[in-house]
């Protein structure tokens, strides 16, 4: 049995979708998540930096001794290639695939739209998978770079009206294009699920990523673990012969779902008390100054 923890790592907090699936599929495993807030999003940058971004995750994660690494993330998924794969002692799959057949499943018209980051689109990857799976499939893509900041920011209950007044922005695209299945290309997006399928209606289906990833991937339980061969056994993932094979490997860092609840408290306290108290202090000191006084 094989009981060193599953790796899986996004630009932020948008894999914790993909995280909860996990999970749920596989209660009995440990999980190294990293979501690398200080450097979200990476659907806005180069492919150069997301690429040498993702490489630095996948050897953070190779480093803490993980079986089996998941790239949360549509934009990393998108750049990752069989260079930086043939590093991995371990079997690796991102998301673009699973979703990909997701999507081609459902839709009935062989109509389908794809929101994700500007790098994800870009980069023409969920396109290339459609295609693969059926080439009658007719696509139409759209950029969404203002979506992964306001999720970060807190900005997605139903009712919030920048997000709804961002979302309408996007979703203009698809005018005309009659689709019956839109792909939510970021992990980022599943939380915004809500407000997506008001506007767009009960007619569409939304192809979550990381539901996709765990509804499609047949990664079995045994004995409250998984084993490395049911792991190694999903379709999605990949691996390259020639990779390092003398790897030294701390003890793993595992994350419970005490560690998950305590993880989302801090960002909370980062991402809203400590804004809102700096805007207070800020505020007392400029009413405090004299009249007269410069700016």
């Amino acid at each position: 049995m094989d009981t060193r923890p599953i790796g899986v790592f996004d630009s932020g907090v948008g894999g914790l979708s993909v995280l909860r699936e996990v999970t749920r599929l596989l209660p009995g495993e440990d999980i190294v998540y990293f979501g690398d807030v200080g450097r979200v999003p990476y659907g806005n940058r180069s492919r150069e930096v997301i690429y040498r971004y993702s490489s630095e995750d996948l050897r953070f994660l190779r480093d803490k001794g993980v079986k089996f690494i998941v790239a949360a993330c549509g934009t990393a998924s998108s750049v990752i290639d069989a260079a930086l794969i043939r590093q991995l002692p371990v079997p690796y799959t991102g998301v673009i695939e699973p979703t990909a057949r997701a999507a081609a499943a459902a839709t009935k018209n062989k109509k389908v739209g794809i929101i994700g980051t500007a790098a994800t689109i870009k980069s023409g990857s969920f396109v290339r998978a459609l295609a693969a799976i059926d080439p009658a499939i007719e696509t139409r893509g759209q950029g969404c770079p203002l979506l992964v900041p306001l999720v970060e920011n807190g900005y997605i209950d139903f009712e919030n009206k920048v997000t709804r007044l961002v979302l309408e922005e996007y979703l203009r695209r698809f005018d005309g294009f009659e689709m019956d299945t839109l792909i939510l290309g970021c992990t980022h997006y599943p939380l915004l699920k809500p407000i997506i399928q008001d506007l767009l209606g009960p007619g569409i289906a939304l192809i979550d990523s990381g539901a996709a990833f765990c509804s499609i991937s047949p990664m079995a339980t045994t004995g409250g673990r998984s084993s490395r061969h049911a792991l190694s056994a999903s379709p999605w993932a990949k691996t390259v012969r020639g990779g390092p094979s003398n790897i030294t490997r701390p003890s793993p860092i595992t994350i419970t779902r005490w560690h998950m609840a305590a993880s989302a408290i801090c960002w909370v306290i980062i991402t809203t008390v400590i804004p809102c108290a700096c805007s207070f202090c800020t505020m007392a000191s400029t009413s405090r100054r004299p009249w007269g006084s410069s700016m």
